[in-house]
């Protein structure tokens, strides 16, 4: 087998640094053919040599010119042009996409790839938070990409449609274009770089629309997907940057860090888009633990990729005693944001403006926030629209109803594993049980969120915890002692102990039932081994069983595998 088929064969196999040696041995003893050329660049961007391989794309563009195949040539030039606005080269980038523009318009017959032509206004428009202008040029390129048989451009215009529609409020209709371009790539149909672009994008969009399972579940997909190419770089650090977001959810915040470390590093060895993802999350994990000089540092190296590192900021500034500054910082990145990022806001915004001591623009913020609830109906928004409610009723005076609010809250953290938010919730709870008059349920709801907040190592939680509890027990008014209370709070406090199986306990089962050991099930579902063994005791407790091999007996009795 000559050298050039080597090439093509560790091509096909996706072993990106095999391909790019052959190859460029081959190259050196005679000039590529064209699409030997192409899958060279692909190659070399894929290993994190984005510069480089856009050298090469160009030599195919011209190569492909020089053979009079106009349309791999316009495709060449569009990728060329699309991989210079990620290297932040927008002057050449146009220069690229204006070339492949004149060549499709040149032919005398309609071209296969013209509908990419398209993707570039497309992704304009979302930047811009117009998601009308958005539709309509997504729209062009996934039915131009159909009607040309280019499987490539179909579903990069399904994905952007799928996000318009999102960012217009039609979100099940968006979430199932999600799906419909993720099933394009999962049968393999999509080329490497789409694809990669396509995991990304529909991982970041269901973060948007707080959809959790599916950002879960795409998650695993995409990691399954970097772990299976030879070396791959590109899209591997926002792999890592994906999986510290859901650590951190998930309590697991040692490997947070660990996972954002790794996107850092990715991100220096050429997976460009994983820099803001991977120093927003390590700042979130170090403010959260009360490390705010390294928080300031990740969140100002996030700042530096050219987006605001908010809320998690304008929240370190909040823990710092700053509310004023907390504002406005809020206040400025919202203003200036697209609607689906405003929206990730919302709730921290109710909680700064709260602090900074103006209820109107909690309570807006809170209305906002609640609204969303009619047409994104996702257990995350719910979790955090009441937990907000919750606040605002307090503040205002009204712990009885403020109370319900923040039982239901808790409730959803739990079902969707987040141990933080869960304690946030109890925290708050003993301030209310403790403003009715029950000081024993204030004191029980203290004592579990400290047992979490310490667990964790989430020091400014423990301190705020601690401080309320000092000032609750010398302001609580006489006339509330004797205010009934919905439900005590030993009741609150066992309602997880309960019932059949949770959602995350039947996943723990159904992996057990699989092989897979503790880290093995950690890894799966981005959570801490101590969390899998924590699930893994409930199980036992609830279902009367001793050992993982009864546990799977049990599964299989039941139907759960």
């Amino acid at each position: 087998m000559s050298t050039l088929e080597h090439g093509r064969e560790a091509y096909a196999e996706r072993r990106w640094p095999d391909a790019v040696g052959q190859y460029t041995a081959a190259d050196h003893d005679a000039e590529l053919p064209a699409s030997d050329l192409e899958q060279l660049a692909t190659s070399v961007i894929l290993t994190g040599r984005a510069s480089e391989g856009v050298d090469i794309l160009a030599r195919a563009h011209l190569k492909y010119l020089a053979d009079g195949d106009y349309p791999a040539a316009a495709r060449c030039a569009f990728w060329t042009g699309m991989n210079l606005i990620l290297l932040g080269e927008p002057a050449r980038s146009t220069g690229w996409l204006g070339r492949a523009h004149r060549i499709v318009e040149d032919l005398p017959e309609p071209c296969p790839v013209e509908g990419l032509l398209f993707v570039p206004a497309g992704l304009g428009a979302l930047y811009q938070g117009d998601g009308a202008a958005a539709a309509e040029a997504f729209t062009r390129a996934a039915d131009l990409g159909r009607e040309r048989g280019d499987a490539d451009t179909a579903a990069l215009g399904t994905l952007g449609l799928g996000q318009a529609k999102i960012m217009l409020g039609q979100l099940d209709d968006g979430l199932a274009l999600l799906d419909e371009a993720m099933v394009a790539v999962t049968v393999g149909e999509i080329s490497p770089v789409p694809a990669g672009i396509i995991y990304c994008a529909v991982i970041e969009t269901c973060h948007l629309a707080f959809d959790l399972h599916r950002a879960h579940e795409w998650t695993r997909a995409l990691d399954r997907w970097c772990v299976a190419q030879q070396n791959l770089v590109a899209f591997s650090g926002q792999c890592q940057m994906h999986r510290a977001e859901l650590y951190r959810l998930h309590g697991a915040w040692t490997e947070a860090i660990d996972a954002a470390k790794t996107a850092q590093d990715l991100a220096l060895r050429g997976d460009r888009m994983a820099t803001y993802g991977g120093f927003y999350e390590q700042g979130e994990i170090h403010r959260l633990r009360g490390d705010f000089d390294a928080a300031e540092a990740a969140y100002l190296h996030a700042q530096e990729t050219g987006f605001p590192p908010h809320p998690g900021l304008a929240l370190l500034r909040l823990a710092q005693g700053k509310p004023d500054q907390a504002q406005s910082l809020l206040r400025q990145a919202m203003d200036g944001a697209a609607p689906d990022y405003r929206r990730r806001m919302l709730a921290a915004r109710v909680e700064i403006e709260l602090a900074a001591g103006d209820a109107r623009a909690a309570r807006a913020a809170m209305e906002e926030l609640a609204s969303l609830c009619a047409s994104i109906d996702m257990p995350l928004l719910h979790a955090l629209a009441e937990q907000s409610e919750a606040s605002v009723l307090f503040h205002e005076g009204d712990p009885q109803a403020a109370l319900v609010l923040v039982r239901r809250a808790w409730s959803r953290w739990l079902s969707l594993d987040a141990p933080f938010e869960a304690a946030r919730c109890r925290a708050l709870l003993a301030s209310l049980c403790a403003a009715l008059g029950d000081e024993e349920s204030a004191r029980l709801e203290r004592a579990a969120a400290r047992a979490v907040f310490s667990e964790l190592g989430a020091a400014p939680a423990l301190s705020g915890l601690e401080l309320s509890a000092l000032e609750q027990s010398v302001s609580v008014a006489p006339d509330a002692r004797t205010a009934p209370l919905p439900t005590s709070g030993n009741d609150f406090g066992h309602a997880a102990d309960a019932g059949p199986l949770t959602a995350r306990e039947t996943e723990v089962i159904q992996l057990v039932s699989a092989g897979l050991s503790n880290r093995d099930i950690a890894a799966e579902l981005f959570i801490s081994e101590k969390t899998v063994a924590r699930h893994l005791s409930n199980i036992f407790t609830k279902l009367g069983l001793t050992s993982r091999a009864a546990a799977t007996a049990y599964a299989y009795r039941h139907g759960l595998v």
